[in-house]
């Protein structure tokens, strides 16, 4: 049995690196992974949203999975995320992933398809039963319009391995709504940049984490902040990072992030199609944004 994922503490979803070309460029992938993982991140989430995860292949996300795992595989959890359209491609990638020595896998509920919630309850217990990987269930109804609701989190709690939740609800409740109906059964995981003081301050054990991809160190300062008491601190540094926060919570994440990326030097706004990098009055208005906050970055003292 390879490493464990402990779903406590930030877990970057990372951005997937590209030349100009549209290759994959795992130099300058690999270079904003040593960054995370300098700055204390505890795993990193490989192919998600963020990730692009709807241009890259499987054997793509296998080979960036090689890249972190051959690096840094002893010292974080290394993710894969899982979103297919079936359940037998799901079960494949996760296999594969498995195979491959990847720690876990972040698994979203069928796409592109509305399924009923006894297929979505089934869709994640045939493939956690398919897999001893640890899973993260993605819970984002505001994005994929199916909600993991608690009765169907009732059918997945008898299955050991479906371990944690990435809750994207925007409900900062249901982190207690979950506590109440399961006690510590399952790990919470805020997945929306905008609400993690709130919902780690309620009890959420970790941060799947965004604007972390362009500033790493303050994203795991906040989480430490929280998760130590020191709230005044944790507002202080909050209110700073806000305005980037909010860039995360945008159909133009990716490149917002990228930009961000572009600007801290940890990456490049290449983007695959039908994805473009941000132009005109948007992109000078993001621009402001980063450029306004890093004129006021805080450092961060001891944590």
């Amino acid at each position: 049995m390879s490493r464990q994922p402990i779903w406590t503490g930030v877990y970057p979803a990372v951005t997937t690196k590209f030349t100009a070309e549209g290759a994959l460029d795992i130099p300058a992938f690999m270079h904003n992974i040593r960054a995370q993982v300098e700055a204390g991140a505890q795993g990193i989430i490989i192919g998600g949203s963020l990730g692009e995860s709807s241009t890259i292949t499987h054997e793509e996300r296998l080979i960036l999975l090689a890249a972190v795992l051959d690096e840094y595989g002893e010292q974080v959890d290394v993710i894969l995320n899982v979103a297919e359209g079936s359940t037998a491609r799901a079960i494949e990638l996760t296999q594969k992933a498995e195979a491959a020595g990847a720690h876990g896998i972040m698994l979203l509920p069928p796409m592109m398809y509305k399924p009923t919630d006894d297929e979505v309850a089934q869709f994640f217990l045939d493939v956690a039963r398919a897999t001893q990987l640890s899973i993260l269930v993605y819970n984002n109804p505001v994005d994929y319009k199916i909600e993991i609701t608690l009765d169907i989190f009732e059918q997945l709690a008898h299955t050991p391995n479906i371990a944690a939740v990435k809750e994207s609800t925007r409900l900062t409740s249901n982190v207690i709504r979950m506590r109440n109906r399961f006690g510590d059964r399952f790990k919470i995981l805020c997945g929306v940049d905008t609400i993690a003081l709130e919902e780690l301050a309620l009890g959420a054990d970790g941060w799947v984490a965004g604007l972390v991809c362009a500033f790493p160190k303050e994203t795991v300062a906040l989480y430490r902040y929280v998760k130590a008491g020191r709230y005044a601190e944790a507002r202080a540094l909050y209110q700073w990072f806000m305005p980037l926060l909010e860039l995360d919570v945008s159909p133009q994440l990716v490149q917002n992030i990228k930009l961000a990326e572009a600007f801290t030097g940890l990456g490049n706004e290449n983007v695959r199609p039908p994805r473009r990098p941000l132009q005109g009055a948007e992109r000078e208005r993001v621009i402001a944004i980063i450029e306004a906050a890093l004129q006021q970055r805080p450092g961060i003292g001891e944590l």
